[in-house]
């Protein structure tokens, strides 16, 4: 799907739009699968620690802070905010998603919680 007809369809869907956005940016990070998948299963143990493995995500949950941590690298937030700012040229006239980037955009460290939370989702809801 093209790239101007997904940030569209989010743009009609309303709702939030930053764990969708910083999904797509980390898509162009170039993680290793061995890397995601090892932090998805230590983040999966704390969900289960918690008691509710399937709850909702957060960006400053403890689970997806596991996922940050272990994710993060020097340069990979440099790289995510280039990303974020390639979406950005390509969301021009939705404003719901031109908004939801700017705030991406303001604070790199919420953008990499985003990215982490995103990437967790992922695992849960394969």
């Amino acid at each position: 799907m093209e790239l101007r007809a997904l940030l569209e369809g989010l743009e009609a869907g309303g709702g939030e739009h930053e764990v969708q956005l910083a999904y797509l940016a980390a898509q162009a990070l170039g993680l290793a699968e061995a890397e995601v998948r090892g932090a998805r299963r230590r983040a999966l143990l704390v969900l289960a620690s918690g008691g509710d493995p399937r709850r909702e995500l957060e960006p400053d949950g403890r689970a997806v802070s596991v996922v940050a941590e272990a994710l993060d690298a020097p340069g990979r937030a440099e790289a995510l905010r280039g990303a974020l700012g390639r979406l950005e040229a390509e969301a021009d006239g939705l404003p719901a998603v031109s908004a939801a980037l700017d705030r991406l955009l303001a604070d790199d460290d919420l953008a990499w919680r985003w990215a982490a939370c995103a990437l967790l989702a992922e695992e849960l809801a394969g």
